[in-house]
């Protein structure tokens, strides 16, 4: 499914990261290796290695991964992409940063066993950034899957990650404009926090 809607020229989801990024770029340090899990087209691993990080990435449809290395290459930086799927993917190398951005197709009785690789996947210290769509977001129907069970609530997210140091946790309404993708009133959970050293 997810390779036939990265097929065509255009970036479904635009090609400028997501604004999440933006807003946690204070926490990020040049340098630093990160992971952009399930990717897509690239557009917010190119952006993290444009802040001078080292940043992998994966995801497991062909197109999107071509059209990231496209995107890598015309916005002249690099980024080593991996074709591949959640399962596939290589937990036990650890990053100082993991970034999961609007990856909510994990159902809820997969999600504690992301969030466990996810944990695996840090540094201790390490910076997790977690973005995506709060239950209410299927009323809206600007982006995203239709199963409210599949979105974030703080609650949810603090009650995974207890005992790290949480630098944001926002629960907001917003105008997006990312691409056809996702496009007008959302509901978004921003979260921020570090692993424990």
């Amino acid at each position: 499914m997810w390779n036939d809607r990265y097929a065509g020229d255009e970036y479904l989801f635009g090609t400028a990261p997501a604004d999440f990024l933006l807003r946690a770029a204070p926490w990020l340090t040049p340098g630093e290796s990160a992971l952009a899990i399930a990717d897509g087209e690239g557009r917010n691993s190119v952006w993290l290695a444009g802040q001078g990080l080292a940043v992998t990435a994966f995801d497991p449809a062909p197109n999107a991964v071509a059209k990231a290395r496209r995107l890598a290459e015309a916005k002249g930086t690099a980024v080593e992409f991996h074709l591949t799927d959640l399962d596939g993917w290589d937990w036990t190398r650890q990053f100082d940063i993991v970034a999961a951005i609007f990856i909510q197709f994990v159902a809820p009785a997969e999600r504690p066993r992301l969030f466990d690789r996810i944990k695996a996947a840090l540094r201790p210290g390490g910076l997790l950034l977690l973005h995506g769509y709060a239950p209410r977001q299927v009323d809206y129907g600007t982006g995203g899957p239709s199963r409210r069970e599949n979105m974030y609530t703080l609650d949810l997210l603090h009650d995974a990650f207890a005992g790290w140091q949480v630098l944001r946790a926002e629960d907001f309404d917003a105008d997006v404009d990312e691409g056809r993708g996702h496009s007008g009133r959302s509901a978004l959970i921003d979260f921020v926090a570090r692993k424990p050293l």
